[in-house]
């Protein structure tokens, strides 16, 4: 069989799949349920109490530590490849308007850097803290302690063991060379036994709960642990996938690793948290549901508005605008909802730096995800295609959005994790601060740079020396906000460090 055709089939078939499950849904009322349903996250007494005037009950308590260890680890984890990766990106960014600066060693060149920290955030940061805010929500939201926890130190493990052993080889030289794919396969190997490892006691967990009706954060939660897989394996068989099939596949994973992998972490904890800390209801929680399933149905083939103007099927690149363009539909959706709950207790906003994290979180959601609207529009997509304005739109959606909300999902969790306040609340409030400030001016210097580098590129008057000249204003610009969001880090490391601290030594004494 005919690879192409095979794709299309497995595509297909995904497609059909999401709808039956879509409408078993609907006869087990899991979509169309009573607004009630949105209060199950809350015990009896907390409704009405914001984050501020509650405090965990026994019951929360109890989940919470049934599987403090590897939750943990698992958040440790991430924060120690945040600011390795972070470095490395900072690094990168100085060496478009510094391209001497550390150059003296191949391993410290471009491609490399730039390589180490793609993945040292996808696979390192955004993974581990994703992984680990859902398997402290999966017991609170299913009502019973996470099952067979201690397999979750070997998965830990193992991923760590992956990730250090693809950078190595992406320094030696070990690579797939495909952009998002770049580990050496056996590597990749690895990585996947550790996610399946991951799945085992989150899916056990869910099958020894009794609850009656998953709370909009477990759809997104278990749509992530079943779609992430199909993802990674199917693009990881190279053999395949050649020539412009391979570059199919290659977008095809590349942007739902974001859409259908850190994306619906991202949202999930959304939709506990807003609720949580201000202790009412969302606003809609139907609309919630809508909008799963609409990020179900539209995002898989979104990713070849990537690869327009390159030798695809023209079918191909028409699909992918349509369910780009379409996909402004659950965002739409989802941004109401998000909103309108904010907007609801503006008050605790302003008290709760947490919240802040989220609410930012959600508003970087909506504008990222309708820029990836925007840009798939041949019209605009021919000035934006090949410049910055790509860089910004994806560092807006994986910093602005999936960064802060985990940010803030990790400040919410470890206290209740550790039974410890945060010592200093001021350096919460400056680590929002820096980092929203430094992803602000990242965006906007590479978006502004980035469309007038499209534009120079178009003028056939010009000179490509032109197109980059245009653009050194907006790279310094880029650069200082990294350099603020890689201070923001490390005030988060130095408040994870006090707390986890103070901690040991009470335990101590």
């Amino acid at each position: 069989m005919d690879t192409q055709l095979a794709f299309v089939i497995l595509t297909f078939g995904a497609s059909v799949l999401a709808m039956v499950s879509f409408v078993v849904a609907l006869i087990q009322r899991q979509v169309l349920v009573p607004p009630q349903a949105a209060q199950a996250i809350f015990s009896t007494g907390e409704m009405g109490c914001t984050e501020l005037e509650s405090r965990p009950n026994n019951r929360w308590k109890s989940l919470d530590q049934s599987a403090r260890g590897p939750i943990l680890y698992f958040l440790l984890s991430s924060v120690g490849w945040l600011l390795l990766g972070s470095t490395l990106g900072l690094i990168v960014s100085i060496k478009f308007h510094h391209p001497e600066f550390l150059g003296t060693r191949d391993f410290l060149t471009f491609g490399k850097l730039r390589t180490l920290h793609l993945n040292i955030i996808a696979y390192g940061w955004l993974s581990f803290a994703g992984l680990g805010l859902s398997l402290w929500l999966v017991p609170r939201i299913m009502r019973v302690p996470l099952h067979k926890p201690k397999i979750l130190y070997l998965a830990g493990s193992m991923w760590n063991f992956g990730v250090c052993l693809g950078c190595l080889g992406i320094l030696s030289g070990y690579t797939d060379g495909l952009e998002w794919l770049e580990f050496w396969w056996p590597i990749d190997g690895l990585l996947a036994v550790a996610g399946a490892l991951v799945a085992i006691p989150l899916f056990q967990t869910i099958w020894r709960s009794q609850e009656k009706h998953f709370y909009v954060t477990m759809w997104y939660t278990l749509a992530a642990f079943i779609w992430f897989p199909v993802l990674f394996v199917i693009a990881n068989m190279h053999f395949l996938h050649t020539g412009v099939q391979q570059g199919i596949v290659n977008w095809w994973f590349a942007h739902n690793v974001l859409g259908l992998w850190v994306t619906p972490l991202g949202l999930g904890i959304v939709y506990y948290l807003l609720p949580k800390i201000t202790g009412y209801p969302i606003f809609s929680y139907q609309l919630s549901l809508f909008g799963f399933w609409g990020l179900a149905l539209f995002y898989s083939q979104v990713g070849a508005h990537h690869l327009l103007g390159s030798p695809i099927p023209t079918w191909v690149a028409n699909l992918s605008i349509v369910m780009s363009v379409g996909m402004a539909i659950p965002v739409i959706t989802v941004a109401i909802n998000h909103h309108v709950s904010a907007y609801r207790h503006l008050g605790v906003l302003r008290q709760s730096v947490v919240l802040r994290f989220i609410v930012f979180g959600a508003m970087m959601y909506t504008v990222s995800s309708l820029q990836g609207s925007l840009h798939s529009l041949r019209t605009f997509n021919y000035i934006s295609h090949f410049t910055h304005w790509t860089v910004s739109h994806a560092h807006l959606g994986l910093y602005g959005f999936t960064s802060m909300v985990f940010f803030g999902g990790i400040y919410f969790a470890l206290p209740r994790l550790l039974d410890r306040d945060w010592e200093y609340p001021g350096l919460i409030n400056l680590h929002f601060w820096l980092a929203a400030t430094g992803i602000l001016t990242y965006a906007v210097s590479l978006g502004i740079g980035g469309i007038l580098q499209g534009m120079a590129l178009r003028d056939s008057s010009g000179t490509f020396e032109q197109s980059l000249k245009v653009t050194l204003p907006y790279l310094v610009g880029r650069s200082l906000g990294g350099s603020l969001m890689l201070l923001s880090h490390l005030v988060f490391a130095f408040n994870i460090c006090d707390l986890l601290g103070r901690t040991a030594r009470e335990k101590r004494s």
